[in-house]
């Protein structure tokens, strides 16, 4: 067969494009609702482990023993989801801890979450530290206490400085989720893979998946440009 008939034995016969289209919504629901578990997750691993960095020294007695604990459990967490594999992690969530849930989504979801969550965490607690501390002084001048502090003044300067590094992950995020098949989730690859099952055909099916990641990747690529640009000039 030539590409032409191949293209139409793998995609329009018996409607195999829909294996695609499936699957690429199913990507699309995990990696967007991960990456809000991972900016929730990463925002609050950021503060404590910035907290503990510019403050620790200050403070005294019971307040400062909780946030040391709370340091130390941020740390474990960085330590062991960055050491690991994401599909180790998934497989993990699926088979050990969510064992009982059939919403192979939702697995994958908190699986990929709290695996960006230890990435946005270094990202965010980088833009925080960034800040000069001349603004927590000032915030302080202000009358406001460490948590308005950073609420109204530290985590906006923060946010917009690390947009352009987030939108990274974002992508990152979308192609480490090509693994969802490890647990059986019908994400893009799967469907790709369940197309070269029916049709023995390997070729298509794979540069099919390829092309469609890429250009979700350039897409989101070209709007991350558009973000960084923007800010440069918001900047001036």
């Amino acid at each position: 067969m030539n590409l032409k008939e191949r293209f139409i034995f793998n995609f329009i016969e018996s409607d195999r494009w829909r294996y695609l289209w499936d699957g690429l919504g199913a990507t699309l629901k995990v990696t967007f609702f991960a990456l809000i578990v991972g900016v929730i997750i990463g925002v609050v691993v950021a503060i404590i482990r910035s907290t503990h960095d510019k403050n620790v020294k200050d403070m005294k007695g019971i307040s400062k023993g909780i946030l040391m604990i709370l340091n130390a459990i941020c740390k474990l967490y960085l330590t062991v989801i960055r050491g690991t594999p994401v599909v180790v992690q998934l497989m993990i969530m699926y088979y050990v801890v969510l064992v009982s849930s059939t919403n192979k989504i939702l697995v994958a979801t908190i699986a990929f979450g709290m695996n960006s969550g230890a990435y946005v965490a270094e990202i965010f607690r980088s833009g925080i530290m960034s800040i000069d501390q001349g603004q927590f002084e000032a915030g302080r001048s202000l009358g406001f206490n460490f948590v308005q502090t950073m609420q109204y003044i530290i985590i906006p300067q923060a946010f917009k400085n690390v947009l352009p590094a987030l939108a990274n992950e974002f992508i990152v995020l979308l192609k480490e989720t090509s693994v969802s098949g490890y647990v059986a989730l019908h994400d893009l690859t799967k469907g790709g893979d369940i197309i070269r099952s029916r049709t023995y055909d390997a070729f298509m099916p794979l540069i099919g998946v390829a092309i469609i990641y890429l250009v979700m990747v350039m897409f989101f690529t070209y709007l991350v440009g558009i973000l960084e640009r923007r800010l440069r000039n918001s900047e001036r």
